[in-house]
């Protein structure tokens, strides 16, 4: 009876919030834990004035490729096409992904997007700005602090959560969806 009673409340409470309760929460969470850390960091890649946008600063290529910076003396007028495109993409999918997560458009695909920025941004910090051990962390340990193994573990299962279930009722992706006539 209680195993009947428990299945049945739970049952009903998941088809009364599934719909609805992961997109909508998990782009409010995305909003209130990552979307001014995202920004901040983008904004510390901006150049001087309005042409900014286009003129990075040379800490942003620092940031993104430490030690072809170093090499260079840290001029990034000594980079190549592909160094200044992927400092440049970088520094807009900071800003450009978090802002589609939270309003909910295309949610999907920029979630997708952040997974994998996730995963660079993972790979530079280990391999390139030579993150150590405690800041890399490890899983099944009694710490469950670590900026790496911890936190982006995390932040990449809240997006795996908005990729499969999308962002909700409350969202341009939902309103784009109702005046195309699909659900």
């Amino acid at each position: 009876m209680v195993v009947r009673l428990h299945n049945a409340f739970f049952l009903n409470l998941q088809r009364f919030l599934e719909d609805w309760l992961i997109g909508t929460m998990g782009r409010l969470v995305f909003a209130g834990v990552l979307l001014v850390y995202f920004w901040n960091s983008a904004m510390t890649k901006l150049g001087d004035g309005l042409m900014g946008i286009i003129n990075l600063s040379p800490g942003a290529y620092a940031q993104i490729l430490p030690k072809e910076m170093e090499a260079v003396s840290y001029d990034p007028s000594q980079l190549g096409v592909l160094e200044h495109v992927v400092v440049h993409a970088g520094t807009y999918a900071e800003f450009i992904l978090p802002a589609l997560i939270v309003v909910g458009l295309f949610t999907r695909l920029a979630s997708l997007g952040m997974i994998a920025f996730i995963a660079v941004m993972t790979w530079t910090d280990i391999t390139q700005h030579g993150a150590d051990a405690a800041t890399i962390g490890s899983w099944f340990s009694a710490e469950s602090g670590s900026a790496i193994a911890d936190q982006r573990s995390l932040w990449v299962f809240l997006l795996v959560c908005l990729t499969l279930k999308g962002a909700g009722p409350l969202s341009l992706d939902a309103l784009l969806g109702r005046l195309r006539g699909v659900r």
